[in-house]
């Protein structure tokens, strides 16, 4: 713990030293932040104001635009603002504080994605079953589970990272605080930390893509049987989700799913499933949605009359 204080704080090198293109990334990715947050505030709002929200699909759907807001928060702000700054340092104790909650919610980000798979499933495969098996009771204890799933992920995390002695240098090549670029900064062996890792994010990751990918290749088996409305019908149901799936999942699985070790690409990839994913998915869960946008239209239009009669 004594050669730990010996970085207070640590220096990120962010994505490029270019001035020209740190000032154009901050226009950028300010705009993709104020995206994301009015993109899910309007899922979370029009759901909670309309019927939807006693649908699991949509109760699972706030939960997951809830995460994107709470995710995207502990990268892009800093982010934003290390883009305009000389000096982009963080200290230690926020570093760690990153760590453990962009781990968290994006694991819980995951098992919700998991938990949506498993609702599609049952909602295709088992529709007359559908309300009985997807009970609010279910429900409320499957996002339960992807919560207590985040914390155990993102505590382990965070304790393999904690306790590693930190004597210099203290530069990330990142634009936040990881794990497997904290790694290369320790002062000790951490060859057996980093199977750890591997063992905890790798496994995570892939278990949650190979069940996912499982639910949908039985989702589309079960659809042989179906007449062609209902074959339609039921893709486009799915095709929002697989399109998340893939955004969120294909980079996570480049970098968590190796030794560790970084690679100048790994910030590229990063890209994709701190900003891009969460900016995407209210647009794929709005306009590919027939029940949002009319949800949309009643909470919306109701709320504009309101407004007039008061001002009256």
């Amino acid at each position: 713990m004594e050669n730990r204080n010996n970085v207070t704080e640590f220096v990120l090198l962010g994505l490029s030293c270019d001035r020209y293109l740190q000032i154009f990334c901050f226009g950028l990715f300010l705009s993709c932040y104020v995206a994301i947050l009015l993109g899910n505030l309007l899922i979370l709002i029009t759901v909670r104001g309309s019927s939807l929200i006693k649908q699991p699909m949509y109760f699972f759907l706030c939960h997951l635009s809830l995460m994107d807001v709470c995710y995207t928060s502990t990268v892009i702000p800093k982010l934003v603002r290390d883009l305009l700054s000389e000096k982009k340092t963080i200290s230690f104790d926020d570093c760690m504080m990153q760590l453990f909650t962009m781990h968290l919610f994006g694991g819980v980000e995951v098992f919700i994605l998991v938990g949506m798979a498993y609702d599609r499933y049952v909602a295709i495969c088992k529709p007359l079953q559908y309300m009985v098996i997807m009970n609010k009771q279910r429900c409320a204890t499957v996002v339960g589970v992807c919560w207590g799933g985040g914390f155990l992920h993102s505590i382990v995390q965070w304790l393999l990272v904690i306790f590693l002695p930190f004597c210099g240098p203290n530069k990330i090549d990142h634009y936040f605080c990881d794990v497997y670029p904290l790694l290369e900064l320790a002062c000790s062996d951490t060859d057996v930390t980093g199977y750890l890792v591997l063992a905890n994010s790798g496994t995570i990751v892939l278990i949650s893509f190979v069940v996912l990918v499982f639910s949908y290749v039985t989702i589309l088996a079960s659809l042989r049987t179906r007449s062609l409305e209902g074959r339609r019908k039921a893709l486009s149901t799915c095709a929002s989700h697989i399109t998340v799936v893939a955004l969120l999942f294909l980079p996570c699985i480049f970098i968590y799913l190796r030794p560790a070790q970084t690679f100048p690409e790994d910030k590229v990839f990063a890209l994709f499933y701190t900003v891009i994913a969460p900016m995407f998915n209210p647009l794929i869960y709005t306009l590919r949605n027939r029940a949002m946008k009319t949800a949309m239209r009643k909470v919306w239009c109701c709320k504009l009359r309101l407004e007039r009669k008061s001002c009256r």
